[in-house]
This record gives structure tokens, sequence and C-alpha cells, in this order.
């Protein structure tokens, strides 16, 4: 690497708690340099997130159009390289796209967009440009999923027979966007968040998890989705018996109204030799189980773990490292590839390892496919 990249923010503004977490998760490595932001929808916020962050007043613009367009009139060596784009659902696809043809690359939380359909343009868009896009899958960045992952690839658990994933939430167990709450409001209401409450926010993280770590698809499910608080506008529980490519079957889980749970994202893998699991509540351990001899507890940072996870963990054995470390993981990898490209090299393979619009076109599928088979109460394929 012989430069920064420099980086723009769309949303992040001050009262958003994830603009924090991002900035925290790409200065971590000294690979970005934020530069320029359309911080709010509201002008003023912008102004004074850009004032708060010592930015040049120039490059602190109002709206996300006056962004990408202002960048795109400076000099290449001083514009943005990468946009970040931390907004609710609905303000994903056209920054998104617009980004990516004014030839910047981008960062985008999940779920990718607001629709399906806009997901598909975006995959298009993405394939058919010079431009990367990086989803903010956050829970693969972790060291000990990336060794659950490599463990299966490499056939240690056999061939994979059962899955279970699940993401319980308990913030939403009342009528919180009742109080306007900021970060219940927009996730409750259809026309910000899309077709699916619960489901889209964590249960794409849950099914995305599942297919990471597996290496699987999952191929039909069968749904049941759930609005548990009266009034709400959105599901805010629901769950699904899962069929994968390969045969196997699973259950996942993802709500918001468990009282008193708080982020606990959690996968098992059973195979025909042995099986493994995982918790974010303790992410620097992968237990793995066999039926002929004792279990055992791998830990982050020790020697025998596989290059991807060691490339993803920054702390020695019994340091530990989580949330914002594994979301740094993905914006180094993301940076690592670019500047790889950039410099006419082959990316190392563990720097490729980061989510992007298959997985967010996968995601979006996903909700749809929930919501389609709540509705017949059935079985259903998987919506390509």
């Amino acid at each position: 690497m012989n430069r920064k990249l420099r980086i723009a923010m769309i949303g992040g503004g001050q009262g958003a708690f994830i603009g924090a977490i991002h900035r925290i998760a790409f200065s971590m490595d000294g690979h970005y340099q934020l530069v320029a932001g359309a911080f709010s929808a509201d002008p003023v916020v912008s102004k004074k997130t850009g004032e708060e962050l010592l930015l040049d007043p120039s490059r602190v613009y109002p709206t996300y159009q006056a962004l990408i367009q202002g960048e795109s009139k400076l000099p290449v060596q001083l514009r943005a390289d990468v946009i970040s784009i931390v907004t609710p659902n609905h303000v994903h696809f056209d920054p998104a796209m617009m980004a990516l043809e004014a030839g910047f690359h981008v960062v985008l939380e999940k779920p990718m967009t607001f629709s399906l359909e806009e997901a598909r343009l975006l995959h298009e868009k993405v394939k058919s440009s010079h431009q990367s896009l990086m989803l903010c899958h956050t829970y693969t960045g972790y060291p000990m999923v990336k060794q659950a992952r490599q463990l299966i690839e490499a056939g240690a658990i056999g061939e994979i027979r059962k899955v279970f994933v699940e993401y319980p939430q308990g913030w939403l167990h009342t009528y919180l966007e009742g109080s306007k709450q900021k970060q219940a409001d927009w996730r409750t209401d259809p026309t910000r968040s899309g077709l699916g409450g619960a489901i889209g926010d964590i249960g794409t993280h849950a099914f995305n998890l599942a297919e990471y770590v597996t290496g699987l698809q999952v191929s039909r499910l069968c749904a049941s989705v759930n609005t548990v608080v009266t009034g709400r506008k959105l599901d805010d529980d629901g769950a699904a018996l899962l069929q994968f490519n390969n045969g196997a079957s699973g259950v996942l889980m993802a709500t918001q109204i468990a009282a008193g749970a708080e982020n606990n994202i959690s996968i098992r893998v059973y195979g025909d030799k042995g099986g493994l699991s995982w918790k974010q509540e303790d992410n620097n351990s992968l237990r793995l189980e066999w039926p002929d001899r004792p279990a055992e507890c791998w830990r982050a940072g020790a020697s025998y773990l596989s290059p991807h996870a060691t490339h993803n963990t920054r702390t020695p054995a019994g340091h530990p490292e989580g949330y914002l470390e594994a979301f740094a993981n993905l914006y180094r990898n993301f940076a690592l590839t670019i500047l790889a490209k950039e410099n006419g090299a082959t990316p190392a393979p563990a720097w490729i390892d980061f989510p992007g619009t298959v997985e967010g076109l996968r995601g979006m599928a996903f909700v749809e496919t929930m919501i389609r088979s709540n509705k017949t109460q059935g079985w259903i394929d998987f919506i390509q």
C-alpha cells in the first residue's frame, strides 16, 4: 500500500450511532482519510457534524447529490476514492448508483437496498463497472467466524446436515416508535425500511451468517413472520425452516421483541463428523463438538488458526477483540483489495473476503421469500 484512500460519508451525522461506528472502523488501520461528507438530510446537522470532525467546510455538503457532484469536479488526487453510505434503507440505491456512475467505490449499509428490484439493478451496475462495492454484514468480519468457515470448507465436520442460526433482540419489545425514537422510527416505517422490519434489519444478518459459514445456499424455506407489538406497521418477529442446496436442513430465528435480549447473534452447524458453534457474546471462542472425543474450544489469536482468521486478528490470544474490530476488518480488506487492483496486483484471498452485491442480492431475495412464504403459509422455492 502506498497511500491512504480518501473516503466521504453519506449519512452518519449527529445522533446517528452507526456513523461513529463506521468512522472508528475505517480509521483503525490507517487505510482511510475522511475528507468529505453529506452527513444528514438536514443541512444544518451536516454542517455541524463536519465542524465536529474538523473537515474543510467546502467539502461538507447539504445533500448527497451535491457531494457526488462536488467531489467529481475535484482533481483526481484530491477527490474521494470511496463513498460510505450509512443512511436508512430507502436512501441506499440512488446514492449508490450515482456514486458508481461517477467513478467512486462504495461502502453500503445492509440491507443493500429498499427492494429486490433495486438490488438486482445495483448488482448489475457493479458487475458492469470498474468500481467495487462492500456491504456491511459486520459479523462475517469476526476472526472466529472466518475460522468456522475455513474448517467447514476443509471438511473438518464432514457433510453439513443441520444449521441453527438466530438473532434475538429485545429493544423493540414495546411501541418505541411511538416516542419518535430515531432508530425505531425509521426501522418500523415501511416507506423507509421496505418490505421487512426485523426480517430485513437483523434477519438478513442471520441469513448471511448461515450462508457464509456453511458455504451453502438456501434453496427453499417455510416462514412464519409476525407483528407482535400492537400498532407496529412491520414485522418484529420471524422464523423459518430452511433447506440448503446440499439437502441439509436448518432453522432461522430473528426477533426484536425478546425482552432483555441484546445482540447475541449465534450459529450452530452439524455435519456427519461433528459440529461447531459460535456466538457474538463470546466472539473470541469457537466450540467444536465430536461424537468420539472431548469438545474443543478454539480461541482467537492462537497459533493454530487458519491464515484467513489470523489475517483478521490484531491482538495476541487473551486480548479480546470485538464488534469494532470485526467492522474494521471489512474496511481493511476492502482497502487492500482496491489498492492492489490500483497497482496492477492480484489481491490476496484473505483480502477479497468481504461481502458485496452477491450477498446483498441474496439478502433482499431472502426478505422477499420470507414474506411470500408467510402469505402462502407453506414451503416455497428461494426467489432468484
